[in-house]
């Protein structure tokens, strides 16, 4: 029998790591050593209080039952995290619980837009920023980030025209993949730039504690007059590493938290109960284990950065989340054939940059996720293999 699929699932790819796990298998079943730097999967573990929690919760019954709505301790529990650690005054209903921030971003285009309208995502951005969106039927308007202005988006490069027709923007700061942070100024623009062209603004949070040379995390929710105009998604995956049991927040503006929840209630029963009992222990446990992470994630950043640029890889130092942005060595200029041709040779992988819009061709992403002795052996097959000194013809 022969199917019929829709259009719109003809225009969704293989995800990128899906390709590069497919190359991974074929080097391992070859015998061959990987470092795999491709996907942003902590190898950290989450702290032992949180794994109790889930332990003792997976013993009651009670707690395999549909959840339904986010419980009491939750939210307070989230509410005095905001509150201490970002200084943020939210009430209950500016909250509620996601089955990750990809999951978030994948449906609140359903609450916000109808097909046709006009919504604004980052080149280069995280792949799901446009795919929910396009799933809705809306139209899909990039604005560029480029390095030369710290990937931060200018808002002059954005036509008056667009920015009338905007339903939301998705920002995201610390910014994966191209590891930028913001500072006050660029929120302050931002906001009035909402308010100027009514334009609803989505802030992906997900790395504000995992920061570099003495930088603060911060949230969009704390600069005056965000919440007149969005939301922000704060994830527990990575500084927790609780990536696999899947919970994030929205919070801010209460209307839209209303009707994207209201979206919601039709498509799930609820965070289930056992990873809302592992949140709360998250949130109202000891935090010093989170700050240590980010200063190994640091100490990672300087020995993959500065040892790339040991053996003659210009690559700067992050500023922010999990990941480097690594130009491509002199000589080469497809993303996608260097990512092919690093994993033959020297079986690192890495993820190229166009797999994040097409301002992101000439970059790969690398993710920090091996210690420091495996980082340095990786950039030492690096310097054995001679791939740098290999790109002088230009690279189709």
């Amino acid at each position: 029998m022969e199917f019929q699929f829709s259009r719109r699932a003809q225009r969704i790819q293989e995800g990128i790591f899906s390709v590069l796990d497919h190359k991974k298998t074929e080097l391992l079943a070859a015998g061959r050593k990987v470092y795999n730097f491709s996907v942003g999967t902590p190898d950290f573990s989450p702290q032992p209080h949180i794994m109790k929690a889930v332990a003792e919760a997976a013993m009651d019954p009670e707690n395999y039952k549909y959840a339904l709505t986010d419980r009491e301790e939750l939210l307070s529990a989230m509410q005095a995290f905001y509150r201490s650690r970002f200084g943020v005054e939210l009430e209950k209903d500016e909250m509620m619980s996601l089955y990750g921030s990809q999951e978030g971003m994948a449906h609140i285009a359903i609450a916000l837009c109808d097909p046709g309208d006009v919504v604004l995502v980052p080149n280069p951005g995280y792949p799901v920023f446009s795919l929910g969106p396009e799933l809705t039927g809306a139209e899909i308007q990039t604005y560029p980030l480029y390095a030369e202005n710290n990937f931060l988006p200018d808002f002059a490069d954005i036509p008056e025209e667009t920015a009338r027709k905007a339903r939301f923007m998705i920002v995201s700061y610390p910014a994966n993949p191209v590891c930028s942070v913001a500072d006050d100024a660029f929120y302050e623009r931002l906001i009035a730039f909402a308010k100027k062209y009514q334009i609803i603004v989505l802030h992906d949070n997900a790395y504000s504690d995992i920061l570099y040379g003495g930088r603060e995390g911060k949230s969009f929710l704390s600069y005056p007059g965000a919440k007149d105009v969005g939301i922000e998604f704060y994830s527990l995956s990575k500084s927790y590493n609780m990536t696999g049991l899947r919970i994030s927040f929205a919070l801010g503006n209460r209307a839209i938290i209303r009707e994207f929840q209201k979206v919601r209630s039709q498509i799930d029963y609820g965070t289930c109960l056992l990873v809302q009992k592992a949140a709360v222990a998250a949130l109202t446990g000891p935090q010093e284990a989170v700050r240590e992470q980010c200063r190994e994630y640091e100490r990672r950043n300087q020995a993959l950065c500065g040892g790339l640029r040991s053996i003659g890889w210009n690559v700067p130092d992050s500023q922010g989340t999990m990941f480097v942005w690594a130009p491509l060595p002199e000589g080469y200029r497809d993303s996608a054939a260097f990512t092919l041709e690093l994993m033959e040779k020297t079986g690192m992988i890495v993820t190229p940059g166009s797999a994040f819009g097409d301002l992101g061709e000439g970059y790969v992403r690398m993710a920090l996720v091996l210690p420091v002795p495996v980082i340095e052996e990786a950039v030492e097959r690096i310097r054995e293999s001679g791939i740098l000194g290999q790109g002088s013809q230009e690279r189709k």
